[in-house]
């Protein structure tokens, strides 16, 4: 799976998915996709990342508590 940088057009890699969709994380590996050849993985924040789309990642994936917010 491919997300981007909020602040730029670069995409990165997600190493794992499930560190991606636990909202109790908020810093998860991926490497970013430069050139040709296999970056090395690099630490990203998630509140830094969107999908190619430019939509936000699920608040579920970022907010551990989202569910209490909701009944708010």
């Amino acid at each position: 799976m491919f997300l981007q940088l909020k602040n730029s057009s670069d995409l990165v890699k997600i190493m794992d998915l499930q560190e991606l969709i636990d909202p109790n994380r908020d810093i998860i590996h991926a490497k970013d996709q430069e050139g040709e050849e296999e970056q090395e993985t690099d630490l990203y924040k998630k509140a830094e990342l969107v999908f190619p789309s430019g939509e936000e990642l699920p608040r579920c994936w970022v907010d551990a508590n989202y569910r209490i917010a909701q009944m708010a």
